[in-house]
């Protein structure tokens, strides 16, 4: 084959719809049992909600086009009402401020609603599920990638759509440069460290107190909390990031009792009986996380692609995802916008080979 796309999140998943719309020989071998990567969304009957990522914003051109070609739809996030604040010393205040995300928008059906249409648009023979890669030899003429399984398969070029963390984790042969294998160490893969929490109602009771279902918490165990809740009114939700470090909330019965305490002090007796809590632990999700991602991260890290991980093996191993982007690394658009960088170094490739020819 031509091309071996390695990681069948967004940013695998795009690729491969544009290589398959332009006739392009190309394989996606994606480590999980499913497509979609860190976009992960759980149905509770007819419902969605995202334990992954789940919002975009105005001025993010390639998921707004990519949604609008696929006949998708999005929404507002809801923002209307007050933010409610839990200080130091547990002392609950509401009226403090506003939703912190209004303006954003969200996916209806949820974000597995995106990629669920990108992976149908890959023909099954170009695709496979529970196929993990181990290693990458470089030959004279291209790169053979062994599965877990013993099976090679052949590529001319291979792309690393995958957190550059986890691809430093293969085999390689040659071994790559040192600087190159520090600067894939260094970069922090967005998200892999959170641990998320959904609690789903059959009624939205602190919109009804004029809540915008906003929450900042000094306490914990979530730091912040928003809406969550689908279009249809059929399920309401509120979504929490959990702060607590990783190593102290791998007890899921302490981390659930400590989740709905929360839920009661900052809003009310009616928070206490959910139809449903879903949790996801990132952290501790093998296709995701390594050992140095489960080290807090205090601010939005600077991302795009090194130097010393561009032009590897003759320009035929490159990075996708987001991690590599330069300009919205760490968003979902950022996953488009590495996607798109590759695209052109393929285009631009084949137009040299063909040069040559």
């Amino acid at each position: 084959m031509s091309t071996l796309i390695i990681g069948g999140g967004l940013s695998g998943l795009a690729l491969a719809e544009r290589l398959q719309a332009k006739g392009a020989d190309y394989m996606l071998v994606e480590a999980r049992d499913r497509f979609g990567g860190r976009i992960l969304t759980e149905h509770y009957g007819e419902e969605y909600f995202d334990l992954g990522p789940a919002w975009f914003w105005p001025g993010q051109p390639r998921i707004a086009a990519m949604i609008k070609r696929l006949g998708l739809e999005k929404f507002d996030q809801f923002s209307e009402g007050q933010l409610i604040y839990e200080d130091e010393a547990g002392r609950v205040q509401r009226g403090v401020g506003y939703a912190s995300m209004a303006g954003s928008w969200r996916l209806e059906g949820g974000l597995d609603a995106l990629t669920g249409v990108l992976a149908g648009r890959v023909p099954d023979t170009r695709k496979r599920l529970n196929a993990k890669v181990v290693s990458l030899t470089r030959g004279k003429v291209g790169i053979t990638a062994e599965l877990a399984t013993g099976e090679r398969l052949f590529a001319r070029q291979v792309v690393l759509a995958l957190p550059p963390r986890l691809a430093a984790e293969l085999r390689f042969t040659p071994s790559l440069p040192e600087a190159t294998v520090r600067a894939m160490r260094g970069i922090p893969t967005w998200m892999a460290g959170q641990a998320k929490a959904i609690a789903i109602y059959n009624t939205p009771f602190w919109r009804e107190e004029g809540l915008s279902g906003d929450a900042m918490s000094r306490v914990g165990p979530m730091v912040e909390i928003h809406d969550a809740s689908p279009t249809d009114g059929s399920s309401f939700a509120l979504f929490g990031f959990i702060g607590v470090a990783p190593e102290h909330r791998q007890d899921m019965g302490t981390l659930r009792y400590q989740l709905m305490r929360q839920l009661v002090r900052l809003f009310g007796e009616k928070a206490a009986e959910p139809v449903s809590l879903l949790i996801k632990d990132w952290a501790f999700d093998q296709h995701t996380s390594t050992l140095a991602d489960k080290a807090p991260l205090y601010a939005h890290p600077v991302y795009g692609l090194p130097r010393a991980m561009a032009e590897l093996w003759g320009g035929t191993l490159l990075f996708g995802g987001t991690e590599v982007a330069a300009r919205f690394g760490g968003f979902i658009e950022g996953a488009l916008e590495s996607a798109e960088s590759v695209i052109n170094t393929l285009e631009h490739m084949v137009a040299g080979r063909e040069n040559v020819d």
